[in-house]
């Protein structure tokens, strides 16, 4: 009996570290905590941006010179027109009937004048034989004066008409850009009516509003940037050419008329542009305002650097609402933690997970 109890014993021991070493063996590592992470980035451009249109430096409506009804309207708006080339045709019958009417007036003219020469003749032949009174000879030499001004207008008017042909046919003296169509086929229109705008397209401008509190940032001849909505990788500078003078009575803004330098052929007019006033080039980097810590050693931030997260001293140059500038200590792409700072220690292994930034949490 006395030997049964150390072998009940040993086999109690036995099994406890069977036991104690399972249980060692089944402990599962330690999680690798996830942080949320941001990259660096630099701030929004501190310059102002407004919306405007491009349009041609130099507009102009042209206009028939005669009356008549349009038969025919030869091109569209957007159209490209050469010099010479012809935009509109007035109805012919209208011309030849004022033509007609011209050559009329022009032969009653020259009959009158034939009637009051002939009769100024027989009274200077009349009153040197004293057989008419001086007054009567008066009236038939100013009905002679009356007479030839009649003729001298309807001769201008009859040349005029001659050149109706070619005044029924509108076109551009320069190379342009039909912008607008004023007037169509089958409208009368009377002398001088614009009917279309035309456009140069050599020189073009942007157009903006610019409010009267960020009107002292702007001065003629003053550089600025311009950028596309429908391709925004175009960038082309503007110079300040024209400031209003008086703000809009409606709108209490100042029209702002900008030159383009040498823009590419993908600047079309009509095409809405970005104006960029002000430096945006040198922007700051900005990073949360939680991702700055401080643990009596100055303001640091936390990167993660191959799977593990590493302080780094940093210098900012201005704490702001939107967060926090850094002027040294901090490159851009670089990845930041912006939680849990509180948690780390240096050299952690981590698990990085994009935050969300604020134009995807918009």
């Amino acid at each position: 009996m006395p030997s049964a109890i150390p072998i009940r014993l040993l086999a109690t021991l036995s099994a406890i570290a069977l036991l104690v070493g399972c249980g060692a063996s089944d402990t599962p590592p330690a999680a690798t905590p996830t942080v949320m992470v941001q990259t660096a980035s630099r701030a929004p451009a501190s310059g102002s941006i407004y919306s405007g249109e491009i349009r041609a430096r130099y507009e102009f409506d042209v206009a028939f010179r005669v009356g008549g009804k349009i038969a025919a309207r030869l091109v569209d708006a957007g159209a490209q027109v050469k010099a010479g080339q012809a935009l509109a045709q007035l109805d012919p019958a209208d011309l030849e009937l004022n033509a007609s009417s011209a050559r009329a007036q022009l032969a009653a003219a020259e009959s009158d004048f034939a009637t009051a020469r002939a009769e100024r003749e027989r009274y200077s032949s009349l009153i040197k034989q004293k057989f008419v009174s001086s007054t009567a000879f008066e009236a038939k030499d100013n009905a002679f004066n009356s007479a030839r001004a009649r003729l001298a207008q309807a001769q201008a008017q009859t040349k005029i008409s001659g050149n109706q042909a070619a005044y029924g046919t509108l076109s551009s003296d320069k190379p342009a850009i039909v912008t607008a169509v004023l007037a169509d086929a089958g409208q009368v229109v009377s002398a001088g009516q614009a009917v279309m705008r035309l456009a140069r397209p050599e020189e073009k401008e942007v157009s903006i509003a610019v409010p009267e509190s960020r009107l002292a940032a702007l001065k003629p001849g003053q550089i600025v940037t311009v950028n596309l909505w429908a391709d925004p990788k175009i960038f082309v500078n503007g110079k300040v050419r024209e400031i209003a003078p008086a703000a809009d009575a409606t709108t209490r803004t100042f029209l702002v008329r900008i030159n383009l330098t040498d823009p590419p052929p993908a600047v079309q007019i009509g095409m809405t542009a970005r104006v960029m006033i002000g430096d945006a080039s040198a922007t700051p980097l900005l990073v949360p305002l939680n991702a700055v810590s401080d643990r009596g050693q100055g303001p640091q931030l936390w990167l993660v650097q191959d799977g593990k997260a590493m302080p780094r001293a940093i210098q900012v140059a201005q704490f702001r609402e939107d967060g926090a500038t850094i002027a040294s200590g901090l490159n851009e792409g670089e990845m930041i933690i912006i939680s849990g700072l509180n948690r780390l220690t240096a050299g952690m292994a981590v698990t990085p997970r994009p935050a969300a930034t604020p134009e995807q949490q918009r």
